[in-house]
């Protein structure tokens, strides 16, 4: 097997399984566990660092101002999709949580077009306009949009939007980003600790272990995501990332006993059909377009 594809299971594998991982967390509140994933990454991500040597790229970064605002634009939205996601799992919306990242590929789709100027071929305007109507059939049945699933939708590509345009790895950036998100999460952590509001502090040693363990458990899913990425087409990564929402659908149908009837099948359906007409149409492009296009 190409190391390639090992790396990106395990790290959409990886992603997949996280609602155990804050389910088991489920009585420290949603903000603070949030403010411990930021802290607790940053030491973790600062300690790889050092152990790397990897830090001749920091002191350049932090003088170029348009860049440190455009990272911290994508920290803000990295942080607004880590609490959405944290709050909906311990609420009982897993499947909510899991439809975001299906219709994830598109919603990146719908902003190439308008914020890079990217032109949709007909196979992507179709499956724009499946996925459409399934929202729209959700939407219907229940009487409001999927708030949960389109927040994270949006939030996510938004960060991958500014995220492909930054010049940083994923490493780096990474880092980049906690450090402009730990004195909010430290300043958060320390008014909890005044109010005597503090979870971690009263919480059981296993469940203080579970907390400290989020810069790993945050961190290392992101770096076999980076190897993945540098060794395999992109369009076997996109195929491949569809295995985190898939594990997040069947943990909170089948573990958590969340509903799952025939309003969610329909909907989630015509958005499953709008992924494979996307997936397929881009393999189309990749295998045969191409290489026809080059003997030509």
């Amino acid at each position: 097997m190409n190391p390639g594809i090992l790396y990106a299971l395990l790290a959409f594998a990886l992603w997949g399984l996280f609602p155990v991982y804050f389910k088991t967390l489920h009585q420290i509140g949603a903000l603070e566990m949030l403010a411990h994933r930021m802290a607790w990454s940053l030491l973790f991500l600062v300690a790889v660092l050092t152990v790397r040597q990897q830090w001749r790229w920091l002191g350049p970064v932090l003088r170029d101002r348009p860049l440190v605002a455009r990272f911290a634009a994508s920290a803000v939205l990295l942080s607004a999709n880590w609490g959405i996601y944290i709050w909906a799992v311990n609420a009982d919306h897993i499947v909510d949580a899991s439809l975001g990242y299906f219709i994830n590929p598109l919603i990146n789709v719908l902003f190439g077009l308008v914020f890079l100027g990217e032109r949709l071929r007909r196979g992507q305007w179709l499956a724009v306009a499946i996925a459409a109507v399934g929202v729209s059939w959700l939407t219907w049945q229940n009487g409001h949009p999927p708030w949960i699933s389109l927040a994270l939708g949006f939030t996510f590509a938004g960060y991958g939007l500014l995220r492909k345009t930054a010049k940083l790895g994923a490493l780096e950036g990474l880092t980049l980003e906690t450090i402009l998100l730990f004195p909010v999460a430290l300043l958060y952590l320390l008014w909890l600790a005044s109010r005597g509001a503090n979870g971690f502090a009263v919480a059981p040693f296993g469940v203080q272990l579970l907390l400290a363990a989020a810069g790993p458990i945050t961190a290392i899913p992101l770096l076999l995501f980076a190897a993945g990425a540098r060794r395999i087409p992109f369009s076997m990564l996109g195929l491949i990332q569809y295995v985190t929402p898939t594990l997040q659908l069947l943990l909170g149908v089948l573990l958590y006993g969340e509903p799952f009837g025939r309003v969610q099948l329909i909907g989630y359906g015509a958005i499953w059909l709008a992924l494979a007409v996307y997936s397929l149409e881009g393999l189309w492009q990749a295998t045969w377009r191409r290489p026809q296009r080059s003997t030509s």
